[in-house]
């Protein structure tokens, strides 16, 4: 079954560098395994990455043992829904990619909510 963006349209790829997803594949897919729903598209911000960081989440610096070369503002990743949800809590929720966040967003912020953060290009 071909996964679904937040409008029920195909889920389009969030970023190939670097590469994302619970899968590794460019998308914000999801199954079983993905226990922390990597669901939402987003861009990171600089305020996003220092507070994922101080809530034991690093995602600047890189691990080359499994190909992580570490995230700097600017690029697109798969978030946890709960990490920003987290994030919008406290004031820094990166904007997000609609198109590439898989529906099982919705399960966790409204679609307003995501409405709001939209990326203005929604090709990252």
């Amino acid at each position: 079954m071909e996964a679904k963006n937040v409008f029920g349209e195909p889920l389009k790829v969030c970023c190939t560098k670097p590469m994302t997803g619970f899968y590794r594949d460019g998308h914000c897919n999801t199954g079983p395994q993905d226990s922390g729903s990597h669901v939402i598209c987003a861009k990171v911000t600089e305020e996003f990455l220092q507070f994922s960081k101080s809530k034991g989440n690093d995602l600047i610096t890189p691990i080359p043992f499994y190909d992580f070369p570490g995230l700097k503002a600017g690029d697109c990743w798969c978030l946890c829904a709960l990490r920003w949800r987290e994030a919008l809590n406290a004031g820094v929720a990166p904007p997000v990619n609609l198109e590439a966040t898989h529906e099982k967003a919705l399960e966790f912020v409204s679609l307003d909510t995501l409405v709001a953060y939209a990326l203005k290009e929604q090709n990252g």
